[in-house]
């Protein structure tokens, strides 16, 4: 096993595998659970095959970590995240106001989404991973990815319009 690796690995995917486990596990205190994605790597670094690249790799540790971890607590807090992503830029306070209600409502529409949908959302439109990427870490074919992306964002369309109407 190659320590300075996987320590190259860390300076290069951490910032990723962190914003992947803030939309995935909504919540604004990941840090702990970005370590263990990395510890989880040394202790599985065997397994690693070469065949998906390392951030796709360190993805699905992350995205099987939040899996669990989600299974200890079920509490969902989009607040909290909101909050982390909030602008340092100087902007008038209506402004920073309706950015902040527009992220609340993004954040509440994705939550809504089954299971399915909110990875691929995640993954292709959060994190910007190409398809075929997607389909490594979900263990899913190039095509369901496409289609179950595409039924997702008409999803999530659909939940942000609700909010607008019930408004």
């Amino acid at each position: 096993m190659d320590e300075e690796l996987i320590t190259d690995w860390f300076d290069a995917y951490a910032d990723d595998v962190y914003r992947f486990l803030i939309y995935y596990t909504s919540t604004s205190d990941v840090e702990d659970l970005v370590q263990e994605v990395f510890i989880k790597a040394i202790d599985r670094y065997d397994s690693f095959k070469g065949d998906a690249s390392p951030k796709t790799w360190l993805i699905s540790i992350a995205r099987n970590l939040a899996i669990d971890e989600a299974r200890k607590n079920k509490r969902k807090d989009w607040r909290k995240l909101i909050k982390s992503y909030e602008s340092k830029v100087d902007i008038s306070p209506e402004d920073k106001h309706l950015i902040s209600e527009r992220k609340l409502e993004l954040h509440q529409a994705i939550s809504k989404l089954k299971q399915d949908y909110r990875d691929v959302v995640i993954l292709r439109g959060i994190e910007e991973l190409s398809v075929m990427e997607t389909a490594t870490i979900l263990k899913w074919s190039d095509s369901k990815v496409r289609v179950t992306f595409h039924r997702a964002l008409k999803a999530l369309k659909m939940h942000v319009e609700e909010v607008h109407y019930e408004s």
